[in-house]
Formats: structure tokens, C-alpha cells, sequence
């Protein structure tokens, strides 16, 4: 019997939610590290945010017209940036080394630049109802 495709969706296959995906699990592991203080503030922000920028590229690709791909980039990218905005107060409170949020920031850097060259991509083929 063969084996299906192991990336069915086409989603997984996207350079741009691949970087998202190892963005997404470094904030992750982040998280771990924060006070218990922030268990129910900063963690479960981060959290979400980190799952809302996969999920709306995800849910972009799912889409069939330009504008809503579209759209759905820009969700993520919002997303992104405001976990910027969480690492900045990890910086601000000391909640890790500078050095690892400096190359999350980094990474965050690289995701951004992917998803405007994703959307740039998108709205240069609008016309063709194809990926």
C-alpha cells in the first residue's frame, strides 16, 4: 500500500509556515522558562499568539480568493509582532538570557520578511485562482 503524502494539506509545505512552525516552538519553550507569576498572564498570551500565527497561515491557505489568503497573512503577521512586543517584556524582566531573546527576535525577523514576501506573491498572482 502507499504511503500518502505526509504534508496532504499543502499549508506544511509553505517555506513561510515552516519557519513559523520552529518560530512557534522556540516561544514554546520560552514559556517554560517564565515565573509562575505570569503562568496565567504572559504564558497563556505567548501561547496564543504563537498558535494564532501558524493557524492564520493555515487557515489563509485554505482559502480560495487572494484577499482572504491575504487577509489571513497580515492576521499572522499582527500575531508576530506582538509576540515581538512579549519578548521585549522577557527582555524588560530579565525572564531569559538576552542573548536567546535576541535570536528569537532574529527569528521573528526572518518569519516577517517571509510572510511579506508570501503576501507580495499573493497579490502578484491574484488573477490566477491557482497557489
Amino acid at each position: 500500500m502507499a504511503r500518502e503524502h505526509e504534508h496532504a494539506f499543502g499549508f506544511e509545505d509553505l517555506e513561510v509556515y515552516q519557519a513559523a512552525r520552529r518560530f512557534r516552538n522556540r516561544v514554546y519553550k520560552l514559556t517554560k522558562l517564565l515565573p509562575t507569576d505570569e503562568r496565567y498572564a504572559l504564558f497563556q498570551q505567548m501561547r496564543k499568539a504563537a498558535i494564532s500565527l501558524t493557524n492564520n497561515i493555515a487557515e489563509g491557505y485554505g482559502r480560495f480568493t487572494w484577499q482572504d489568503r491575504t487577509h489571513f497573512c497580515r492576521q499572522a503577521r499582527g500575531s508576530l509582532t506582538e509576540l515581538v512586543d512579549d519578548i521585549n517584556t522577557c527582555i524588560d524582566q530579565h525572564y531569559a538570557k538576552r542573548d536567546h531573546l535576541a535570536d528569537l527576535k532574529a527569528d521573528a525577523q526572518e518569519v516577517v520578511r517571509l510572510l511579506n514576501g508570501y503576501i507580495a506573491y499573493l497579490q502578484k498572482h491574484r488573477k490566477s485562482p491557482g497557489r
